[in-house]
């Protein structure tokens, strides 16, 4: 055991990983999205909204949206729109809070916020905040605090927070705080990485992170390093490239980025490249994946990785997409 754990902390000779693989990614990503009526799109058709949100991301932080038709992707997107002002994960599922994120996020990064009615979308989300101020992710009642990020992040790009009730909703996050300075995804559940991104998220744009033991919580998300390099979601758990940005994002929005070493983070990340077809998988010499494949790359524009556009920490969009949004939405108001 104990030589397995040095091995870990070995710096290894990465070969052709060594630096990001900007092409294989992007036509990686291109070629999954192309591939109507493949396999992989059949399995994942229930979460498809979100696997296009990740797929442009990815390739505006790469300087390559344009490899996909705008036209195209934007048309579809109003497709899976339902009376009710949400939307669907595909044309055939029912309208969800984690789709209506990413359709409203798909279309500020085409800059095509004005195709939306923005009082209809968040007349939907607020229909889904219950009087203790956590949100539904749908109407069948199941809340969680990724669906408090979602309704947050959603009404604030859309400019219509005054749609919601917020100060209830930062009520509801912080009860799901627990004494390690970690939040699980309801009152008294476990901590874990991906609901630490949703309730830091929420109270970033809520303004109220001053509510936060700043310090007990990035203490909690530090200690999820692993010997590797990689971060982890729970104590006792594998690394996976994902949290390198459900943990590194909340380090950054509250000022402790370096709070781990983000040089064996990055290693960590290109190391899970597969040099041959393009991709990053959760670990190294896994099945690669568009959802991995953009947490990377994401992960590694937050530690500042050259050639890659600056991404922003709270909405996980580039941010030079998130000014616009602000300047738009103060054109809306006369602000």
């Amino acid at each position: 055991m104990d030589a397995l754990r040095q091995k870990e902390r070995t710096p290894q000779d990465l070969g052709p990983r060594a630096s990001l693989l900007v092409d294989k990614h992007v036509q990686y990503i291109v070629d999954f999205a192309l591939s109507e009526g493949s396999l992989e799109h059949i399995l994942t058709e229930h979460f498809k909204m979100s696997g296009i949100y990740w797929s442009l991301a990815a390739l505006y932080l790469l300087g390559a949206l344009d490899r996909l038709d705008r036209d195209k992707i934007i048309d579809w997107v109003l497709s899976c729109q339902h009376a009710c002002g949400g939307f669907g994960a595909s044309e055939r599922h029912d309208p969800h809070l984690l789709y209506t994120l990413s359709a409203v996020q798909i279309l500020a990064l085409y800059d095509r916020l004005d195709a939306l009615d923005a009082g209809r979308v968040a007349a939907y989300v607020a229909g889904l905040q219950r009087e203790d101020g956590a949100f539904a992710g749908d109407g069948w009642g199941e809340v969680d605090t990724r669906f408090s990020y979602c309704a947050i992040s959603c009404c604030s790009l859309l400019g219509r927070l005054d749609a919601i009730d917020v100060p209830k909703a930062v009520e509801f996050v912080l009860r799901c705080g627990n004494f390690d300075g970690g939040f699980g995804a309801t009152p008294g559940n476990e901590s874990h990485s991906g609901q630490m991104f949703t309730a830091v998220g929420v109270l970033k744009i809520a303004g109220a992170e001053d509510r936060l033991d700043a310090d007990l919580t990035c203490w909690w998300l530090s200690e999820r390093q692993t010997p590797s390099g990689g971060l982890n979601g729970r104590p006792e758990k594998l690394q996976d490239v994902c949290y390198s940005w459900w943990c590194l994002s909340c380090l950054h929005m509250l000022g402790r980025g370096h709070w781990i070493d983000e040089d064996a983070l990055s290693r960590f990340i290109l190391h899970c490249q597969d040099e041959e077809r393009g991709g990053i998988s959760d670990r190294p010499d896994d099945m690669v994946d568009v959802f991995h494949t953009f947490f990377g790359v994401a992960g590694l524009s937050l530690m500042g990785h050259p050639g890659l556009k600056e991404i922003d920490p709270v909405y996980a969009l580039p941010v030079d997409v998130v000014e616009r949004v602000r300047r738009w939405n103060a054109s809306q108001t006369g602000a």
